[in-house]
């Protein structure tokens, strides 16, 4: 009752090919592999935005680390 035999697979696949087709099986892996690709180049730009900014904030000579505005608050 866990297990399926080889019929019950068959038996799925040909349902899967008659929904889908020939056709549509690949163009759907097609657009699953760009889609992963195009989620990494995201992910690859963000990194880059990320170190230039960094980049940005190291190389800022103009505003030293010190001088941070700093509000404080007293307890009343």
């Amino acid at each position: 009752m866990g297990s399926f035999s080889i019929w019950h697979w068959l038996i799925v696949l040909a349902v899967v090919l008659l929904l889908f087709g020939r056709g549509k099986i690949p163009e759907l892996m097609g657009d699953v592999a760009k889609g992963i690709k195009n989620f990494k180049q995201g992910m690859s730009e963000g990194d880059e935005a990320e170190a230039d900014a960094a980049k940005t904030i190291d190389n800022n000579p103009e505003q030293p680390v010190s001088s941070v505005n700093v509000k404080k608050t007293s307890k009343s």
